[in-house]
């Protein structure tokens, strides 16, 4: 009963944060190529209620993500998501580029 009054607080606690107050670099820059960047403030924010509500149990999260096991999947994931994000950026530069030769006849 504790433990879901504690995971109510927390998640109550991270609905009432507001994306303004990252303080961190914008989603949207364009040199930006991390696409775990929402995910990652997603969690940040989390981390940050927990805290608040539970310090032990924060506390317990940390040592979780901590893990080598995390840690290796974690280093898979945003290796095969920069391959994906490279890949995207260099399918909309030939399409940048079939638009202005083809259509706009640049």
């Amino acid at each position: 009963m504790l433990q879901s009054r504690a995971l109510v607080i927390a998640l109550i606690l991270l609905l009432s944060t507001t994306l303004p107050e990252v303080q961190s670099k914008s989603l949207f820059d364009k040199d930006r190529r991390d696409l775990l960047a929402i995910p990652e403030a997603i969690a940040s924010y989390f981390s940050e209620a927990v805290n608040k509500v539970s310090p032990k149990v924060s506390q317990f999260l940390l040592d979780t993500v901590q893990s080598p096991s995390v840690i290796a999947a974690r280093q898979r994931v945003v290796k095969e998501a920069a391959k994906v994000s490279i890949m995207f950026e260099q399918l909309i530069e030939k399409i940048k580029n079939l638009w202005y030769t083809k259509v706009l006849g640049y």
